[in-house]
């Protein structure tokens, strides 16, 4: 997945007069410290690049730091690749298994047509009636639970490449996106592209804004793009709502990507610049009501594409980025499962559409790990009217296991429609499931996870491990 470059722009060269630490405590409003919109637990992606990395390489000198000031951390899945066939399936896998976990999944789309306007990040959907489509089968995967949707990072800030009518067309695509993603899931906070502080002014920004359909969205998002403190983008951002109340567009928030903006500012690439750090921890408890969370948008150790591939994953960087950097607060414990070692299996989960309700959400079974050999599995129902979805783990014991197996007994008149991280042998009863390549090796006390979606009443059903 080629993921976005950091962008030059003309204004990037005064970066450097701002550079400056990202503390923890800054961009409180001076109006008050409620937080902004959006409270709870952020979804950490067990599959992540830097994860898969850390479980390949734990004898690297490196593996220690990334992991514990990196890999533990929850950062944007993004969304890249034009695929309309399977981009349902793969959101609803994604967002189901964080609808599992109580959490909140955070989606970067990034498919516009010209993207990047032809840069390192470059692509996109063919035209921006393929864009719709791909949008309307994306947004059919959310389900109807609280998801942070970051669409098209520099889709507003970068528009030299376009034509008066290029322009216009795509500020309808983002507005028409982001009512199609609000009508299937009214919980879906949907945040536009606000460049940051050092490329277009608030006025400006805040006129792209309007003009792309902010009015119908939650907010705009700023820094995925550069690395300003976190201080100059909360002022960035208050002068951006400012402009925007006064052309009647009010309620409007931020969110703020903190995932490299602890050290030095500067030029626009992290490829080669040894001073970048990470930044805040992700969180919705941000103390400013302007602003809705700091995220990881962009995954610190993905690189920009001036020396390496943009978006690939580089220890490297992730390293240069969290050496020296703070632990993260107490609360946030490191990763407790054994993350797969390669990537995602290419069997993309099911297609059905979660339903518009609130489903009821079962708590995850407590089942300590075994004593002795061989594994343990729990499982945890999301069901709906007519469906549910379900997240399994396997824990091993106080030995490390090469492969396992799950027997899943389902209610009666459940049936599995679809699977992902496992490989299923049967769809109704008692269903096994068995391990794919990258998750079979499990650590001794550590756990892996998978998942299925079936129809009927999941709740009651009971899982068994054999190893």
């Amino acid at each position: 997945m080629a993921i976005l470059s950091s962008r030059r722009s003309s204004a990037a060269i005064s970066v450097a007069a701002v550079a400056g630490l990202a503390a923890a405590g800054v961009g409180l409003a001076v109006g008050g410290a409620s937080a902004g919109t959006v409270s709870g637990s952020l979804y950490r992606d067990p599959s992540s690049a830097v994860v898969r990395w850390v479980a390949a390489n734990p004898g690297d000198s490196r593996a220690a730091v990334i992991r514990d000031k990196i890999a533990s951390q929850p950062q944007a899945r993004w969304y890249a690749n034009f695929n309309p066939s399977t981009i349902q399936s793969e959101v609803s896998g994604f967002v189901g298994a964080a609808n599992s976990a109580q959490q909140i999944p955070v989606l970067s789309v990034y498919e516009i047509t010209n993207r990047d306007c032809g840069g390192a990040s470059a692509g996109g959907a063919p035209d921006l009636n393929q864009y719709q489509t791909w949008v309307s089968n994306f947004a059919r995967g959310l389900g109807n639970q609280t998801v942070l949707i970051i669409l098209e990072t520099d889709s507003l800030a970068l528009q030299t490449c376009l034509s008066t009518g290029e322009l216009n067309a795509r500020n309808q695509a983002l507005t028409t996106a982001t009512q199609t993603i609000k009508s299937a899931n009214p919980n879906a906070k949907v945040y536009l592209d606000g460049g940051h502080s050092t490329w277009n002014s608030a006025n400006d920004t805040a006129n792209r804004l309007r003009a792309a359909g902010v009015q119908y969205a939650d907010g705009f998002f700023t820094n995925v793009s550069n690395f300003n403190p976190t201080s100059s983008e909360a002022n960035f951002g208050r002068a951006v709502i400012s402009a925007l109340n006064g052309m009647g567009i009010s309620g409007k928030r931020q969110v703020i990507d903190t995932s490299r903006n602890g050290g030095a500012a500067g030029d626009w690439c992290a490829d080669d610049n040894t001073d970048r750090r990470i930044g805040q921890y992700p969180t919705t408890n941000t103390g400013d009501a302007n602003i809705d969370a700091y995220l990881w948008v962009k995954p610190p150790g993905e690189a920009d594409g001036c020396r390496y591939t943009a978006g690939s994953f580089q220890p490297d960087l992730a390293f240069s980025l969290a050496n020296g950097a703070p632990n993260p607060p107490p609360t946030t414990a490191p990763p407790t499962t054994n993350p797969p070692t390669t990537a995602p299996p290419t069997t993309a989960p099911p297609t059905t559409a979660p339903p518009t309700t609130a489903p009821p959400t079962t708590a995850p079974p407590t089942t300590p790990p075994p004593t002795g050999n061989g594994c343990s599995a729990s499982v945890a129902i999301n069901q709906w009217n007519g469906g549910f979805t379900a997240s399994v783990n396997v824990t091993a014991g106080s030995a490390a296991i090469n492969g396992w197996t799950v027997t899943v007994a389902l209610p009666g008149g459940a049936a599995i429609t679809g699977t992902w991280n496992a490989q299923a042998s049967g769809t109704s009863g008692t269903v096994r499931f068995t391990n794919v390549g990258y998750n079979g090796q499990v650590g001794a006390g550590q756990t892996t996870n998978f998942g299925f979606q079936g129809t009927g009443t999941g709740q009651g059903a009971t899982a068994t491990c054999a190893a």
